[in-house]
């Protein structure tokens, strides 16, 4: 065998265990993801159990969501002290045990308490999973790996709430939870298999001030965002929670930029493919995307009159678009480049946005179909990139702190987007002095989405031609290089 065909070898190898791994990271993101948007189907059902009013039992999502966003600004130094295939072994089992739980539990005090638990190891999931896949994914190899963990984020939300409906309706809630079990021993099997151990860096001490400061940031944020759309007792107590977080958040930001071993290094933002697709234009357009599956089934069942049965055929278009995208991003990239992408797809995604804010009742079920199927291919596509193109230039001893500070934006881009939404609809249908959404109200949310798309991605014009072009092998920069 020449020396070439043995280079060749071994890059066929590399590229098979980089799909492998991350194929194993993203079962485990689908199971976490799908509770995230299943357990809303059944909470009616679950008040009933326990015997409490359904307002209730809003506290089981706002507890798992607290407990995330508390632990998420630990993952990283936990993947770096202990292993991050230790971390993520055990992040899956103790979402997995709490699981079983949740589905067990007899009262609310019980749910609640499992829904802690579930939150914690949900919070190191995620930024961890990515972790091991970014080191065991070569530059070349990270589009095609990216793409595979970004799915579980691209369908689990579609899917979600109408398996929920269906579960509840046809068996139990308990099996909302239940069903994680098997995923969770799946997961757990796959990584004992295929990921290799993870050489562990050197963490040095924990910074408990900066894990105390982001961590009351982030769940300060995450809970405001949270309470603007549910609650009802004033803008007062909201304003407040939202002002303490920006406070701590400041007071971390601050910490971490001047003590020698942070917890979270703040470095990855001066390299402007990171700041771009994560903190500025990246979060923005997260915020128009994400709020799309919060207003779509709102759009269909109270601007439509559809039963959500009927709206998840319209959902599953939207679903179907986002798997259809996956077999041409590497191509598209390796063609385009970022930029091009990133621009041109985005004005493609805002536009189908503003045009879902003009389906009537006389709309052809064809082009609702054509618009939504459109939409979900640009969603993928967007995802992928902005994912992608986050960790193209970043070093490896930037990984650890890079993902962690991304799935903290991507936490706060997604509850941003239902809050935008909400207060768009809101606004419209107080502005008509109306109890509640109408058709004509949905038209203005979709619009005001749509516009921060379309400023957040022209904002990536500023990229150069050839940004990340090593990841994505833009075929202009690879014959420059060839030359």
């Amino acid at each position: 065998m020449t020396p070439a065909d043995m280079t060749d070898t071994n890059e066929a190898a590399s590229a098979r265990q980089a799909k492998i791994v991350a194929l194993v990271v993203a079962v485990s993101f689908f199971m976490q993801i799908l509770d995230g948007t299943i357990v809303a189907t059944s909470l009616p059902q679950m008040a009933a159990s326990f015997g409490v009013q359904p307002v209730s039992m809003s506290i089981g999502i706002t507890v798992y969501m607290l407990t995330m966003s508390a632990f998420i600004p630990l993952s990283g130094w936990l993947g770096d002290r202990f292993g991050a295939r230790r971390v993520f072994l055990l992040s899956i089992a103790v979402f997995t045990a709490a699981s079983l739980f949740c589905g067990l539990s007899s009262t609310l005090g019980e749910f609640i308490v499992a829904r802690a638990i579930q939150g914690a190891g949900s919070a190191l999931m995620t930024p961890v999973g990515r972790i091991i896949v970014l080191k065991n994914a070569r530059k070349s190899e990270l589009v095609q790996a990216i793409a595979l963990i970004t799915w579980p984020a691209l369908t689990a939300p579609v899917v979600g709430p109408v398996l929920g409906g269906f579960i509840t309706t046809y068996a139990s809630w308990h099996w909302n939870f239940l069903i994680n079990i098997p995923i969770g021993l799946i997961g757990l099997a796959l990584v004992l298999r295929f990921v290799p151990e993870q050489r562990e860096e050197e963490a040095g001490r924990l910074d408990v001030l900066g894990f105390v400061l982001s961590a009351a940031g982030l769940t300060l944020l995450l809970a405001a965002l949270e309470l603007s759309v549910k609650w009802s007792g004033g803008l007062l107590p909201v304003a407040a929670m939202f002002g303490g977080g920006v406070l701590f958040s400041y007071l971390a930001t601050r910490h971490f930029l001047k003590v020698p071993n942070p917890l979270l290094d703040l470095s990855a933002f001066k390299v402007q493919t990171f700041a771009l697709s994560t903190l500025s234009a990246g979060t923005a357009c997260r915020v128009a995307i994400n709020a799309t599956p919060f207003l779509l089934p709102l759009l269909f069942q109270l601007g439509f009159g559809m039963s959500s049965i009927a709206a998840g055929a319209y959902l599953l278009v939207y679903f179907l678009g986002n798997l259809g995208m996956k077999t041409v991003t590497t191509p598209l990239l390796a063609i385009f480049g970022f930029r091009n992408v990133l621009v041109v797809n985005g004005l493609i995604a805002s536009g189908s946005i503003i045009a879902r804010g003009f389906f009537g009742e006389n709309t052809s079920t064809l082009l609702i179909y054509a618009v939504l199927f459109i939409a979900g291919l640009s969603r993928s596509m967007e995802f992928t990139a902005l994912n992608t193109l986050s960790f193209a230039d970043i070093h490896a001893a930037q990984r650890s702190s890079a993902s962690t500070l991304s799935s903290m934006l991507q936490q706060v881009s997604m509850l941003l987007g239902v809050a935008v939404a909400a207060a768009a609809l809101n606004i419209s249908a107080a502005s008509r002095g109306a109890l509640r959404p109408e058709l004509a109200d949905f038209r203005w949310a979709f619009l005001t989405i749509g516009i921060i798309g379309v400023i957040a991605c022209l904002r990536f014009i500023k990229l150069a031609d050839n940004a990340g072009a090593e990841v994505s092998r833009h075929r202009r920069y690879v014959k420059k290089l060839e030359k």
